[in-house]
């Protein structure tokens, strides 16, 4: 009976604890700090070094669709202390493919509380190249870096190579098939003939 009463005892002490809360923030940022990119998580995040800064870039939405806008983040700090660069940013974009040189303006972006903002929408599924480039000191900073627009095709092209070898493979298994068959039925004509 004793353990029935303090089982009892428990299990109304522990459900006064739960009282329905509202938090007003998000991942610990005050959520009227919050814009429409504060919840979606970037489709990519990249952390490089490149001369005498620390670049950081990210791309929203997540998942970027054709005619749907997005959003390029650059942040470029100083390696030695820490400083963010001051100056503006030229992104540019271009087709990821070996043979497209047509590369097209988006455009040039100044400082916005040290990251550098640029959008972008494309009418075209397809697999782009951002460049993002600035010149501090005299010397020029160019970073380049892959876009997905729209869902990647099925077969990328490693599935397309392995599935042409495969045919290749079969095709030439079929015709050894055939050769081979057509020699023992013309070697069986001949030794009946003879």
């Amino acid at each position: 009976m004793m353990r029935l009463l303090i089982s009892a005892i428990l299990l109304i002490s522990s459900g006064i604890g739960c009282i329905p809360v509202s938090a007003h923030h998000v991942l610990g940022r005050p959520s009227y700090s919050l814009n429409e990119d504060s919840t979606t998580p970037p489709s990519m995040q990249v952390e490089t070094q490149m001369g005498d800064y620390f670049l950081t870039y990210m791309v929203f939405p997540a998942f970027p669709s054709p005619n749907q806008p997005g959003r390029v983040n650059l942040y470029a700090t100083r390696i030695d202390n820490g400083k963010p660069f001051q100056g503006k940013v030229t992104f540019k974009v271009r087709n990821d493919s070996l043979f497209s040189d047509d590369e097209e303006l988006l455009g040039v972006q100044p400082a916005d509380d040290n990251v550098y903002r640029q959008g972008f929408e494309f009418r075209e599924a397809g697999k782009y190249i951002i460049r993002a480039e600035f010149e501090s000191g005299g010397e020029p900073y160019q970073i380049d870096f892959p876009l997905e627009i729209g869902d990647p095709p099925p077969l990328g092209p490693i599935g397309l190579t392995v599935g042409a070898i495969f045919f290749v493979l079969i095709t030439v298994n079929l015709l050894q098939r055939k050769r081979l068959i057509s020699t023992k039925i013309r070697d069986a004509h001949r030794e009946k003939h003879t």
